[in-house]
């Protein structure tokens, strides 16, 4: 038990001797980095030896502690005879353990061959090199290595001042990084400007192709051609429009009024604003004046060029000569109106011959008295192809005049429904209108309008006998619809349906009549201030309806 407690107290006194060395060495470093000291002992192979700075001063350590690089001194052998505190953190060591160490100690293995040979040159000569620390835990640092000598009073020594080079390597690897990358971005783009080139070399071949083209052909067309701008600005007018009008090249910034018709002027600029408004295709008909001063009618047509996005892009329009139509369509209106007349007279005396037959029908036989009702019937359907005829011949010589007056429409469409039920009485009609609709009008063409859109939505109604009639107030205007479930328009038809002569064709169907009842019925409700129009899906019938001012 005695010997026990004496080595106890044995290492107790040893760990206090070390404690002491210890604070005394660290003291020690204090004072040599604070300037406090100008020399320090250092144990070599030959023993003690003493180390003093002949331009040390308290100045001089202070700003080496401070530096932002490592600063060492060595020995002739490589020990480290001084060290600042940044070279401790660079290698992770504290201070008090990184003084009397071999430097090469801190050299990576790689790099110490290298290492040598900057020593040895450096006690001749001062040298910048970059090499490679390697910490005690394995960290790889790079330095630029600055050496020059250091008088002491034992004879040289060697000053070594290590700049981290850590940050700037990494800004290095990633400059060179983004360099590699924007090299390769650049022949990117070289290749893809050079394929754009190639493509705008190539579109614009084509674009100088199909331009070509188009002159071509539109100077070998006989119809006038132009193009423009969604603003209204014609840049093109092809040969024949030249020829027609004595314009050069040079005048195209003319006045359309230079040209157009005094009387169809404002028509053609009305629809031409709204067209380039709406973007639908413009259509017109108008007189231009040619070079001999002379004016024919043309129908003029444009239609927009849009790009993918749908953005109009330029208007492409014509101008056909259709003089010689108009000159023949009058003549056949004569023709009409003539001929209409013609057939009023004798066609009203047959019909009051009929009429006094019909008196005695009680005289006569079952057989005659069934063929003079369809004698009169078909003499019906015949007059009022006559008075469509003679309407028709009046609309196109601006004679179809009539009085307007306070018509009360709610009445008017009681009477023309029960009309209808007398007339087509295996179908079913239904009247919706609201009451109290009063419009100026003429009481005998509304209803000459409102019985013609009966009478086609039964005859286009084979399969189906429900007929509606509606009349409801909106914006101070009246709509009256006719809503049959028959075979429909398409779109074309619908297009056309208002024209004069054109009929409705269907395989499966097909019906009487001239074509004329739905162009008369527009005139009528265009001379009212009012507009007709139509909605129809092909195979799922459709609705007639036109809108009148009411009166307040």
């Amino acid at each position: 038990m005695e010997r026990d407690k004496l080595t106890y107290d044995e290492l107790l006194s040893e760990a206090n001797e070390l404690r002491l060395k210890l604070e005394e060495a660290t003291d020690t470093l204090e004072a040599i980095r604070t300037g406090q000291v100008d020399a320090l002992i250092i144990q070599g192979n030959d023993g003690h030896q003493l180390y003093t700075l002949k331009t040390a001063d308290q100045t001089y350590r202070m700003f080496i502690e401070k530096m932002n690089e490592g600063a060492v001194t060595l020995n002739q052998h490589g020990l480290i005879l001084y060290s600042n505190s940044r070279f401790a953190e660079m290698v992770d060591m504290p201070l008090e353990k990184v003084i009397g160490l071999s430097f090469d100690t801190f050299i990576a293995y790689e790099e110490r061959g290298k290492f040598k040979e900057i020593i040895k040159s450096a006690w001749d000569a001062e040298c910048k090199e970059e090499i490679e620390l390697l910490s005690p835990n394995r960290k790889l640092i790079s330095c630029l290595l600055s050496c020059n000598t250091l008088e002491l009073d034992e004879g040289l020594a060697l000053s070594l001042i290590l700049t981290d080079l850590t940050i700037q390597k990494e800004t290095e690897k990633q400059l060179k990084l983004r360099n590699e990358q924007l090299a390769e971005a650049q022949s990117a783009t070289e290749k893809l400007n050079d394929e754009l080139e190639d493509t705008v070399r190539n579109r614009t071949a084509d674009l100088l192709i199909s331009r070509e083209h188009f002159k071509l052909l539109a100077n070998n067309i006989p119809q006038m051609t132009w193009t423009h701008l969604p603003d209204g600005t014609v840049n093109f007018y092809n040969q024949r429009w030249r020829d027609y009008t004595g314009l050069t090249f040079t005048e195209e910034g003319y006045s359309r009024e230079q040209v157009i018709h005094p009387d169809d002027y404002p028509l053609t600029m009305e629809r031409f604003h709204a067209t380039l408004k709406s973007g639908d295709v413009f259509e017109v008909e108008n007189r231009y004046k040619g070079a001999d001063g002379t004016y024919r009618w043309h129908l003029n047509r444009a239609i927009p060029l849009r790009d993918e996005t749908g953005k109009i892009l330029f208007w492409v329009g014509t101008a056909t000569d259709i003089e010689d139509q108009k000159r023949e369509m009058e003549k056949k209106d004569e023709f009409i109106g003539i001929a209409s007349h013609e057939l009023k007279t004798p066609l009203t005396s047959l019909k009051g011959y009929l009429q006094l037959v019909s008196h005695k029908k009680e005289s006569l036989p079952e057989t005659v008295r069934q063929y003079i009702d369809k004698a009169i019937s078909s003499l019906n359907k015949l007059q009022r192809l006559v008075n469509d005829l003679l309407d028709v011949s009046k609309i196109q010589a601006g004679r179809l005049e009539y009085g307007l007056r306070p018509v009360d429409l709610t009445q008017l469409l009681k009477l023309c429904t029960e009309n209808a039920r007398h007339v087509y009485p295996n179908y079913n009609f239904e009247n919706n209108a609201v009451d109290g609709l009063i419009v100026n009008g003429n009481e005998e063409r509304l209803d000459q309008v409102v019985m013609n859109l009966i009478n086609n939505a039964v005859k286009y109604s084979p399969s189906n006998n429900n007929v509606t009639i509606t009349a409801v107030r909106y914006d101070g205007q009246v709509r009256v619809s006719v809503t049959d479930r028959g075979i429909g328009l398409s779109a074309e038809q619908r297009g056309r349906i208002f024209e004069r002569f054109y009929r409705v064709e269907d395989k499966k169907f097909m019906s009487s009549g001239l074509g004329m009842g739905l162009y008369i019925s527009q005139e009528i409700i265009n001379n009212h201030h009012g507009k007709i129009s139509v909605e129809s899906e092909l195979g799922k019938g459709s609705t007639f309806y036109f809108d009148l001012p009411l009166v307040n």
